[in-house]
Formats: C-alpha cells, structure tokens, sequence
C-alpha cells in the first residue's frame, strides 16, 4: 500500500502511519498502543508468528501451562484491574481450551480480549490439521468477534476490541488471526478515535427518572439497596456509599458485589442469597416458620423491604430461588447500563437505563438539595434484631468429631480439628482483611465469601456466574501480576485446585508469589453436600482420595508442590494454623497451604434451587 505525503498529511489528523510491517508486528504494536503490559499466552503453530513479534516487544508474556490457565490469569489480571485482561492460543485445542475462561469472562462481565491464531485462510473450512470454527463456537458468549481477513483491518480491529471489552457493560472479546494475515507486509494506519456506528455504550438515565427513584424513597418504610458487580465494574463504589449514607437505606450485594460496598459498614448486610446472610434474605423478602414440606403455606413472622432498589445486578437465580417470589410484595426499581437485562429475570415496576455511576453519583447530589426525611429508625431496628438473630457462624458438631475421616488424620485429638471457616477467619485476622482473594468453585468459595469481610471492590475475585472449577490459582496468578503490591491468596478446594494444578510451573518459572490456601476435605464438598441434603448421604463419585487407603490424604500435594520447586506445608491440627497461615503470609515466593477439614461440614444458611425464603436452612440441626 502506497502513501501519498497528502495521505499521510490527511491521516495524521485521524490516524498514524507506521512503517512497514508484517501482521504479527502490527498486532504486537496495537496491544502496546491500548497500554497492554501482560499477555498470558501459550504458543502453537498458529500463533508462533506473534511469538515472535512479542520477543521483540516491552510486553510481558507470562507462559501458562493450560491455555485454560492463561484464560482465567487473565481474567485475573481484569477483575483486579478493571482493565481488559488478553490471552492468547494457537488454533484449534489450544483456541478450544480458552472457551471456559471466555464464558467465565461473558457471564460474569469482565473485560478480556482473546486472540486466537487460525489456520491460513485457503485452508479454512477443509478440515486442516488443528483447524476448528472458534469465531462460531463463540458466539453465544463474546461481546462481539472478529476474524481477520485483511491485514490493513488489524489496527482498526484491535481498536475496537479493547474499546467495546472496557466500555458499557464490560465483556469478553474475540480476535481470530489467519496465519497468512500475521505473515503478511504492510504499512499499517493506525486510528487514533473509534468510531462504530450503532454501538452507544455510554447511557444516562434523565433527572426524571432518578428524581421518581427519590420519589419512591420518600414513600418507603422498609427500603433495601440489592448491588452487584455492575457497581464494581461501573467503578461506583465511592457513589454507592455516598447514597447509602445519604439515604440511610441497608445494601445487600450478590457475591458479583462483594467488596462494593465495606461489609463492616452498619449499612452493610453482607450478601445474599442461596448461601447468603439470613439476615440479608429477611431484609429482602421477609422472614418465615420455616415449614416442613413445600405444599405447607408460607407463615410469616416479619415484613421484608416494600423498595427493592436494584442496582447493576441481573436476578441470578442463585440471588432469587424461586424468582417470582423474589420480593414478592415490594416495588423493585431496576437500573443497569445493559437494557437487556431489564425485565429479563425479574418483572419490575421501574426499570432503567444508565451508567450506574452517574446515576448514584447525580441522586447524591440531587438528595443534597433535597434530603431524604426519614431515618428508617423501625427498618434499622429490625435488621439489628435479625442480624443478632442468625450472623455467620459455626460450631464443631457431634457429627465432625464421628467423622471417620477426621479420626483416622486426627488420631485421637478430635477437639484440634480445623473448621474451614476458622481458617478463613484467621487469614482475614493476620492479613487486616486487606488481601486480594480468589476462589475455586464450591462450599469454600462461599465460606471465603462468608468469613472474609471484604472492604473494597475488586478484593473477591470468583467465578460466579459460570462457576468454573480450577478458576482460583490462575486468577490469583493473573491478580498478582497485576497487583505485586498486594497479598492475593486463593482459597481452594482439593477437588479445584487439582484442575489447573500445572499453573504451579506458571508461578514458579515466572516468580508470581500468589498464595494458596487449600481446604481439603477430600470430597466434592458442594455436590457432597446436596447428596447429604436430597440422596439420603448416597455417594455418586464425590470421592476424591484413594479408596484403597483413607488414611491417607490423596494426592499429596506437599510431595506435588515440592517437584514444582514451589513451598508447601500441610497443617491438621488447630494449634499449628495461625503459625502455619503467618508463614503463608510472610512468603516472598509462592506458597501452598494444605489445610485438612472434615468433610461433613455444610454451608449454612442454604436456600435449595428453585425454593424460597421460608424453606431457608439457616442453623444447625
């Protein structure tokens, strides 16, 4: 391509003419462009062309083991960031093995790009050697794609991508590179502005409709704010604390929104939902006797919230149970900066369109010159009498101490048994609640989410939406990259951290001091836990250890951490936990922390799918 000096004059008012180059180079420079510091990326045939390039580039390519590995460390690296985290994967499986950490990234909005390398294009559609369709097989969960057929497109693409990932509701995006496209030459033109026809990511809702939400708070006598991650990844929290202060109304958040909003705010009801605070379901939907089957008719003992004030969240049902009950009898007003969320899961009687940010920010300002009147004394009188009625909690029961697992690791020193939660509420006493945590898929993800008192956004990074087992290490790798300031510890389980075991080569080899906390009871904990609760305790496969030999902890992970060069310490008895923990901490190089737990240990309260509030398990017994 030939450029004219009256070209070049006319495209520096809108873009810059580089030098020539081949498509893997102009790639490489795009990602410098957008500030891309990191990239997580397993190299293949299809992809070695951009290898290549980043050799010669101030980027950083951390090398996972499992291009599955690299995904989630990417969304480990957006989520603490805010950021779009990129990965990348030859053709083929290695294309294929990124679909998880893509949906994981889609469902739960986080802002990634992934770039794929693709066959050449006179091979596409002939069923050439590691050749699949990613661009189809994607579809259903990218925020947008791309196939690449021109080489000129690269700089107009990768533009796009960063900028439709970051911008309204964040998301996952894909960019798919035929080999012969990166081999290619050219002299590349590189935009300076985005312009894309029909793609409006920044809505705002009218003073109309926020002075109709004041108008409803003045009205209500039990009001709740129910936020999720839409608050975290609009960057509202500032906001949100400034309404909540101003109006003086309680906010529940989902696991999305952990950290939005401090927890040990006295505004603050924690989370809810199925293994939410009690407290927080009350709040929202009232309390019930709890009945003893599901045709008995509901008793209720105390209203719930008349406003449910429902900011950046969707009604997942693991949120709503038995989602036309959700809220049954207060008005819900719902506002998210994605319309197509509204009226989706939950009919609502106001819903609204706008940047979560702006709205909260220009209610605040609005309530200044118009103050809410009330205090909600009766509201607030309530919550602290639920609150003290059923907090997080725990007790060693009867059934742990005849826990034949437990006996036979203990050997007669039941009463030194490790709980999951004292582990979990002693990190959060030695590390000031100031740590970065992430979590594999199970009860130890929802005991991280219960005993860790999270004070700021981005601090629990989880897969919540898809619950994608073997997330937690590789999203501790990607958040510490991020944030090498900042202690990131995984929580795990045996059963996830087995998934993505390999990304211990990853932390080593690269010098990523992310932690990892395993507790491990030997089982699918959360899957054990519904066959104790609906299949009278029968076993379908949720055994992990070796059969043959219970007595033995299997595998052992001390003897795996070891032959990947990486620290390990395994404690069982309760005295040995703070020593052991501080020593986790107090590592300057990855840490792994084999903490043992009885297997017979629930997550209360449980709400079962598909039920409601009044079927609530909420204690012991």
């Amino acid at each position: 391509m030939k450029t004219t000096e009256a070209g070049k004059r006319t495209a520096s008012k809108t873009a810059e003419v580089g030098p020539t180059m081949s498509g893997s180079e102009i790639l490489v420079a795009c990602l410098e462009r957008e500030g891309v510091d990191t990239i997580f990326a397993y190299p293949g045939g299809a992809s070695m062309e951009i290898h290549q390039a980043l050799t010669r580039s101030k980027i950083r390519t951390v090398l996972p083991r499992h291009e599955q590995g690299g995904a989630f460390a990417a969304e480990g690296y957006a989520r603490a960031t805010g950021r779009a985290g990129v990965c990348m994967a030859t053709s083929g499986p290695g294309a294929t093995n990124l679909v998880t950490g893509i949906a994981d990234a889609y469902m739960d909005s986080v802002p990634m790009v992934a770039i794929t390398g693709q066959v050449p294009q006179a091979m596409i559609g002939k069923g050439a050697f590691q050749e699949t369709d990613i661009y189809g097989m994607t579809l259903p969960v990218v925020k947008h794609s791309y196939l690449i057929t021109d080489i000129r497109e690269i700089p107009r693409v990768v533009r796009e991508a960063f900028h439709i990932a970051q911008t309204g509701r964040p998301g996952p995006v894909l960019i798919d590179i035929p080999k012969n496209v990166q081999q290619a030459k050219t002299q590349p033109v590189f935009p300076k502005q985005v312009q894309m026809r029909g793609y409006n990511p920044n809505r705002t809702a009218s003073d109309l409709e926020l002075n109709e939400i004041i108008g409803l708070i003045q009205k209500s006598e039990r009001p709740v704010l129910y936020v999720g991650g839409g608050i975290i990844t609009g960057n509202a929290s500032d906001e949100l604390r400034r309404f909540a202060q101003a109006t003086q109304i309680p906010v529940t958040s989902t696991i999305m929104g952990c950290g939005a909003f401090p927890e040990s705010h006295e505004l603050s009801l924690r989370w809810l939902g199925m293994h939410g605070a009690a407290y927080a379901n009350w709040a929202v939907n009232g309390e019930f006797e709890l009945r003893q089957s599901p045709n008995e008719p509901m008793k209720k003992i105390a209203h719930g919230a008349d406003l449910l004030l429902a900011f950046g969240v969707r009604f997942d049902d693991r949120v709503t149970g038995k989602v036309e009950k959700f809220c049954e009898t207060g008005t819900i007003v719902h506002l998210d900066i994605d319309p197509s969320e509204l009226n989706k899961n939950r009919h609502v009687h106001l819903p609204v369109v706008s940047d979560v940010k702006y709205a909260l920010g220009r209610m605040a300002e609005m309530l200044e010159e118009r103050p809410i009147e009330k205090k909600f004394s009766a509201w607030h009188k309530q919550i602290a009498a639920w609150k003290k009625k059923a907090p997080f909690g725990y007790n060693v029961t009867e059934e742990v101490m005849k826990s034949q697992h437990m006996r036979d690791h203990l050997k007669g020193k039941e009463s030194e048994v490790i709980l999951p939660q004292m582990a979990i509420e002693m990190l959060y006493e030695l590390s000031n609640g100031e740590a970065i945590l992430t979590t594999g898929v199970g009860q130890h993800q929802m005991w991280a989410a219960q005993f860790y008192k999270f004070k700021y956004p981005r601090q629990l990074l989880t897969s919540a939406g898809l619950g994608a087992m073997g997330y937690g290490y590789p999203a501790a790798l990607g958040a510490k990259v991020a944030c090498p300031d900042k202690e990131v510890v995984d929580i795990d389980g045996d059963g996830s951290f087995l998934m993505n075991i390999q990304e211990l080569a990853t932390a080593h080899i690269e010098k990523i001091a992310a932690k990892a906390l395993i507790l491990n009871n030997q089982h699918l904990g959360m899957v054990m836990q519904w066959e104790d609760r609906f299949y009278q305790g029968n076993r379908g496969h949720t055994y992990l250890g070796d059969p043959e030999n219970r007595k033995q902890i299997y595998p052992d992970y001390t003897a795996v951490c070891q032959s990947f060069n990486v620290k390990c310490e395994r404690v069982m008895y309760r005295k040995d936990l703070r020593g052991a923990i501080q020593r986790m901490l107090q590592a300057k190089e990855p840490y792994v922390l084999d903490v043992i737990v009885p297997y017979t240990e629930h997550v209360l309260p449980f709400i079962p799918a598909g039920r409601t509030v009044a079927d609530m398990i909420w204690q012991q017994g």
